[in-house]
């Protein structure tokens, strides 16, 4: 057999490591997680997974964000503001809630093994994503429904952060009457 013709290498090498490595950590777990069954299961090397990742923590991250689990969504535009944020956060929901009890447990063990707090885990996870909140509120005020202003972040992520507080707190999905009560009893009313 020759190897030349069978090597992978640039994307189709990194898309077969990061394949491996999100399989290794479904069936394995974060703490069970390591270079050696990655690296069987793409039929590498340990060196060329440290070469990418020189740690631990760099492949598990670099393998949640390959298995989807933080690829941005599309971003509803319904024309109104109460209906945009409602259609994002029942996409979230849905979308998200399966996965939340993996990651909190993965977290533990991130946290343990490198100091990472949840939210250095969140800013590396989701590099490059958009504030959400903002960029509806901006639609929003340039279809006149509300002032433009500079809107604090704290507003801004008030209803993807309570909403991802409450999938952390109950490892399940949020009913709907407590995402109308995000949005219509806790936001609209801050932002009007």
């Amino acid at each position: 057999m020759d190897l030349a013709k069978t090597r992978r290498r640039g994307a189709e090498l990194d898309e077969a490591l990061l394949d491996a490595a999100w399989a290794e950590l479904e069936q394995v777990g974060y703490q069970s997680f390591g270079y050696d069954g990655v690296a069987a299961r793409a039929g590498t090397s340990k060196p060329v997974l440290y070469r990418r990742w020189p740690a631990k923590v760099d492949l598990v991250l670099a393998a949640l964000q390959h298995g989807g689990l933080f690829t941005r969504r599309e971003l509803a535009d319904t024309g109104a503001l109460r209906d945009d944020i409602l259609a994002t956060l029942r996409d979230f929901n849905a979308a998200r809630s399966g996965f939340i009890a993996a990651i909190s447990v993965y977290m533990a063990g991130i946290y343990a093994d490198s100091g990472l707090s949840p939210a250095e885990l969140r800013t590396r996870l989701l590099v490059g994503s958009s504030d959400i909140g903002r960029r509806l509120l901006e639609r929003a005020a340039e279809r006149g429904e509300i002032p433009v202003r500079d809107w604090p972040s704290g507003l801004a992520n008030l209803p993807a952060d309570l909403v991802r507080h409450d999938l952390v707190m109950t490892l399940k999905p949020i009913p709907e009457a407590r995402i109308l009560e995000i949005v219509d009893d806790l936001w609209l009313p801050l932002v009007r």
